[in-house]
């Protein structure tokens, strides 16, 4: 019954195996450390990232679902953010979990 307590829930697992899953490809991953200096539209991350428009927002997807990613209109643009605070939040929920199986 102990080590029932310590092991995480199907839910927990599968939640983290989406965010995992979202930041598996490179180009994500790219995207977020480009948004880490300051909010951009999806025209200047494509052009920084030298990419088409609709490969950002093919790539944007997963992140905003998941919070990763804020994003706001202002007319026809859309402006792109990181959170930071989400991203850490699912990082200390991980390490809660990988901590909580070895205690």
């Amino acid at each position: 019954m102990i080590k029932a307590q310590r092991q995480a829930s199907d839910g927990e697992l599968r939640e983290m195996a989406r965010y995992f899953y979202a930041l598996k490809d490179v180009l994500r991953l790219r995207i977020l450390v480009t948004l880490g200096s300051g909010e951009m539209t999806v025209s200047e991350l494509a052009r920084e990232l030298r990419i088409s428009q609709p490969l950002v927002s093919f790539h944007l997807r997963p992140l905003r679902a998941l919070r990763l990613v804020q994003v706001r209109r202002a007319g026809r643009e859309v402006f792109c953010s990181v959170d930071l605070a989400e991203i850490q939040r699912r990082q200390e929920e991980f390490m809660n979990l990988l901590t909580r199986a070895n205690t």
